[in-house]
């Protein structure tokens, strides 16, 4: 059997060829799947996708009216899979449950510490020969408290890293990680650690009762000089609102790895088209502001992981098991 893998990276593609390597054949696009690319798929059984797939319920009538049974994606979120109607269809859906927590809880330090210290504007005067520091000037953290939104395994990940740099650790989940708990964080109303923290990051995942976590309300409570960073989803933060407060000149930065639009623009190149999304446009011009393409989970160790459960996946499809990381089950 054939599987069809949309929206494979350069570098992700050996991977996955090597994974499957023995079991069964990949042919690998770098196209993302939606409606204009669904038709692909015809006469494949199993499919492979990627976080910034279109699977609403027309790209799944499209998919299975040409065969498609199974879907397996390579990611842990799964907001942009219409699940029931995957089952209506008779269609089996997996994900990756687990990858190394740890490639995005250190990008999402990364983000934070270059924000801190204006990495990114030194790097572009030194390319000039301009040497200068002024504006450029960072603070320590060490003794900082940072509000951690979500604690689970890239939530804990992330805490253990701030327990090293010696903050004090807020946090707010709606069940408390004793391993955090261990480590010295108190948790808190999200509304406290909003106002008390000096660097926020969100580690939970997108739903319906996160949408817009950090809403209008919840960026005003925050310290004029905090951190934010969004490492997890982009409908976590409301985009709009965050512009509207950094054009009141608050906050000390933002990272975002993640935008709320940001399908149909992550993971390709726009450089020489215009940009229509006047939002994100204007979120990159901020000094203060660093945005980067959804790259946080992307080291080898996490790739690697996630390529490995997606061949599992189809090995448990095939042989009619089922795992931790079936959405819908085969009917």
């Amino acid at each position: 059997m054939e599987i069809l893998a949309f929206g494979v990276q350069a570098d992700e593609k050996p991977l996955i060829q090597q994974a499957f390597r023995g079991h069964h054949e990949v042919r690998c696009l770098d196209v993302f799947l939606n409606e204009d690319t669904a038709p692909i798929a015809v006469g494949y059984e199993v499919i492979s996708t990627s976080v910034n797939a279109e699977l609403g319920a027309r790209v799944l009538e499209v998919l299975a009216a040409g065969g498609t049974r199974m879907i397996a994606q390579r990611s842990t979120g799964f907001n942009n899979i219409d699940l029931e109607a995957a089952e209506r269809l008779g269609m089996t859906v997996a994900r990756v449950s687990y990858y190394s927590p740890y490639s995005v809880a250190e990008f999402a330090w990364t983000l934070a510490m270059a924000v801190n210290r204006r990495i990114v504007r030194a790097s572009i005067r030194t390319r000039d020969f301009d040497f200068r520091l002024d504006g450029l000037m960072g603070r320590d953290l060490r003794g900082r408290t940072v509000g951690v939104l979500g604690t689970g395994k890239i939530g804990e990940a992330f805490t253990r890293i701030a327990h090293g740099f010696g903050m004090r650790l807020l946090g707010w989940d709606v069940a408390e990680n004793p391993v955090c708990r261990e480590l010295g964080m108190e948790y808190v109303p999200k509304e406290q650690l909003l106002t008390e923290s000096d660097l926020v990051t969100l580690h939970v995942p997108l739903m319906a009762e996160t949408q817009h976590l950090i809403d209008a309300d919840a960026l005003k409570a925050m310290k004029d000089d905090a951190i934010l960073v969004n490492s997890s989803r982009g409908g976590l933060i409301d985009t709009t609102a965050l512009v509207d407060e950094l054009r009141a000149g608050r906050f000390a930065g933002v990272g975002l790895d993640v935008y709320e639009a940001e399908a149909g623009l992550f993971f390709l190149d726009k450089s020489l088209e215009a940009i229509e999304d006047d939002t994100l446009a204007r979120l990159v011009t901020f000094p203060n502001v660093l945005v980067t393409s959804h790259q946080a989970y992307y080291t080898e160790d996490a790739v690697g992981q996630i390529v490995d459960a997606t061949v599992r996946n189809v090995l448990d499809y095939r042989a009619g098991r089922r795992s931790e990381n079936v959405l819908v089950p085969r009917s």
